[in-house]
């Protein structure tokens, strides 16, 4: 359980950009292995740092983008606060984990943003809550979460099915990850690509997108450069379902982004 906790805290800074990205993939587990050790790749309480992030845009007319995002998590014995995400734990032990989840997910489409997409109804942010349960093994972190929209913007759901398989040499982590996204047909209808009747032209036809199922897969490095710095690098790509791709606002077969960082912590 030692070596878990140094190896999997590491990564737990990424997701503190995970707002700004808008990515998918839910990294968030890695914060049950935080530590006080100074070895640890990401100690226990506050980090505070800034990164590079590059992001592929997910409707037409929307151009790829790069940012440069300051920010702040933190990581308590139960609760992790990620920005735009939070856990609460129920129950923790060597082999598995109970918690409560919510998240604020922040609109991503408005019809100003290009022609392309004029006639469409702007994608507003929503507050979804949920639970999950992280299974600990020797070699992997196996993850199942829910999640629901509360706010009743999208009135959607997703599930959420991950494992990370970590490799450790030193104060250097290498973790691959895969999983799949499943979305309900209203949650993937608003966020993902669906044309209502309203906002179809002879340009644009009506599109839903049903339930879709979308296989995902990260890898994240992180180095440990002294007690208080560490180095970071993440690259997430989701394989949209089909029906997300074939929309007519969608542009791309999928989604990537990559962040490159550093955190400092006391």
């Amino acid at each position: 359980m030692t070596i878990h906790r140094n190896t999997f805290a590491a990564a737990a800074v990424l997701s503190l950009f995970s707002t700004y990205a808008c990515a998918e993939a839910d990294l968030g587990s890695i914060d049950l292995f935080s530590s006080q050790n100074k070895e640890s790749p990401v100690p226990k309480g506050f980090v505070v740092g800034a990164a590079t992030i590059s992001g592929q845009a997910r409707y037409q007319g929307q151009d790829n983008s790069t940012y440069f995002i300051p920010g702040a998590l933190y990581f308590g014995d139960q609760l992790m606060y990620l920005g735009d995400r939070a856990r609460y734990y129920f129950h923790v032990d060597d082999n598995y984990a109970l918690y409560g989840y919510g998240r604020y997910r922040f609109g991503n489409l408005d019809p100003g943003d290009a022609d392309q997409l004029h006639g469409m109804h702007k994608r507003k942010g929503e507050f979804e809550a949920g639970a999950g349960a992280t299974l600990i093994t020797p070699y992997a972190l196996l993850t199942a979460r829910f999640a629901s929209d509360v706010t009743g913007r999208s009135n959607g759901q997703e599930l959420l099915l991950w494992a990370d398989f970590p490799i450790v040499k030193d104060n250097l982590l290498v973790m691959p990850g895969m999983g799949m996204m499943i979305r309900s047909d209203k949650m993937a209808n608003y966020y993902f690509g669906g044309v209502s009747s309203s906002e179809a032209t002879p340009q644009r036809k009506e599109w839903d997108t049903g339930t879709t199922f979308s296989p995902m897969a990260a890898v994240i490095t992180s180095y440990r450069f002294s007690p208080n710095w560490v180095g970071l690098f993440a690259a997430n790509y989701e394989f949209y379902d089909k029906d997300i791709a074939d929309s007519p606002i969608v542009q791309h077969n999928g989604e990537w982004y990559v962040i490159a960082g550093v955190g400092y912590t006391w």
